[in-house]
């Protein structure tokens, strides 16, 4: 359900190259959440370093969307950046997970492309 990577990076590399990862990949970066900053506009005290990416293939979400529109209370796609245990994660749904919960199989190959892009972004900002 989860898929998640390691990397020795600290979560602004990590960011940064995720920004160019993205773009690399025919994704667009639509929103960048930073947790930490958000709580601490609130009031509350989040010690942990926490980016979440909302991120998005235009082509591929018109896809699903003509398809079935209740599917866009999953979209966009998030990578999450976060530290851990001294390491950086990034980590996101398997859009392939993600789908099947709706009742929309003939998405199956839409899912399996996008999760593979995932995939590939995250690997080429852990290693970048």
């Amino acid at each position: 359900m989860l898929i998640e990577l390691r990397t020795e990076k600290s979560v602004s590399e990590v960011a940064a190259a995720l920004q160019t990862a993205v773009q690399a990949n025919h994704f667009g970066v639509m929103q960048v959440h930073n947790l930490k900053e958000t709580m601490a506009k609130k009031g509350v005290a989040f010690a942990h370093e926490c980016l979440i990416f909302e991120v998005c293939q235009p082509q591929q979400a018109k896809k699903v969307l003509d398809a079935n529109m209740s599917i866009s209370t999953a979209l966009p796609c998030r990578i999450s950046v976060y530290e851990e245990k001294g390491k950086t994660v990034l980590a996101t749904l398997k859009p392939s997970i993600l789908l099947s919960m709706f009742d929309a199989p003939q998405l199956k190959a839409v899912a399996q492309e996008v999760e593979a892009t995932m995939v590939k972004i995250m690997t080429e900002a852990a290693s970048a």
